[in-house]
């Protein structure tokens, strides 16, 4: 794993953008396409915008996936992650080649059916995360299933987590906070040829120390990076600060 210090979230998100960029237009150039994911929550704001400002990506040739949704939200809710991608992703680009959002309303179990069919046909090439609060990877909290071979599953959100959603301003209150989701699984995540993984924040040091230091463990899912071989850990000097 690389491991990447920026002064401040704004530097991080240049740097990460840039890579992430670098990675889609080299693989566009070699394969004709490029298969993506993207992370959400207010952490990813930066690297999406820098992304963004890549004029040279030819989004034509590009497939979109993203990493979780809550069950139960509808997508005109402010916490919604399909809105989110909507407003700050896929409105902003030229037609992509395809974009995969996951519904978390209606039948649940042939949603996970139609998102496994769908990954499998796109192996991905790079794809942006993050790192929560609570060390979850996606919304795989403590302690996360590092075995399934489902591609997405169900999962039940912790106090933490919910409690990070409702500080972060998504919602009014915790009750509101859905406790359940849809997320993509940490073997699905790690099947990924590079991993551009962004963590800025004060807030997110005690997760960016556990991830590094401990020993690889469900009880600290983003630990499972150490493993990746092409990962970049991107950071900002408040959540590197207990390194």
């Amino acid at each position: 794993m690389e491991i990447i210090v920026s002064e401040n979230n704004r530097e991080l998100g240049e740097k990460a953008g840039k890579s992430a960029a670098e990675k889609i237009r080299k693989t566009i150039a070699e394969n004709g396409q490029a298969n993506i994911i993207l992370a959400t929550g207010s952490s990813q704001f930066q690297t999406l915008l820098n992304l963004l400002n890549d004029n040279a990506i030819d989004w034509s040739k590009v497939n979109m996936f993203h990493l979780d949704e809550y069950i139960g939200l509808s997508e005109s809710h402010q916490a919604s992650f399909r809105k989110y991608l909507r407003e700050r992703f896929i409105n902003q680009v030229p037609a992509l080649m395809s974009y995969t959002l996951i519904n978390g309303e209606g039948d649940i179990t042939e949603e996970l059916k139609r998102l496994s069919e769908k990954i499998s046909q796109h192996p991905i090439d790079v794809a942006l995360v993050g790192i929560g609060e609570n060390g979850h990877l996606a919304f795989n909290d403590p302690p996360a299933d590092f075995e399934t071979a489902h591609a997405y599953i169900v999962v039940d959100l912790d106090l933490a987590c919910r409690q990070q959603q409702l500080d972060e301003g998504w919602f009014n209150s915790l009750a509101e906070v859905p406790q359940k989701a849809i997320s993509m699984s940490i073997k699905q995540i790690m099947l990924s040829k590079s991993i551009v993984c962004s963590v800025p924040d004060l807030r997110k040091a005690g997760a960016v120390k556990n991830t590094l230091k401990q020993k690889i463990s469900p009880m600290f899912p983003a630990s499972i990076l150490q493993n990746h071989p092409d990962c970049e850990l991107y950071l900002d000097n408040d959540s590197a600060s207990q390194l």
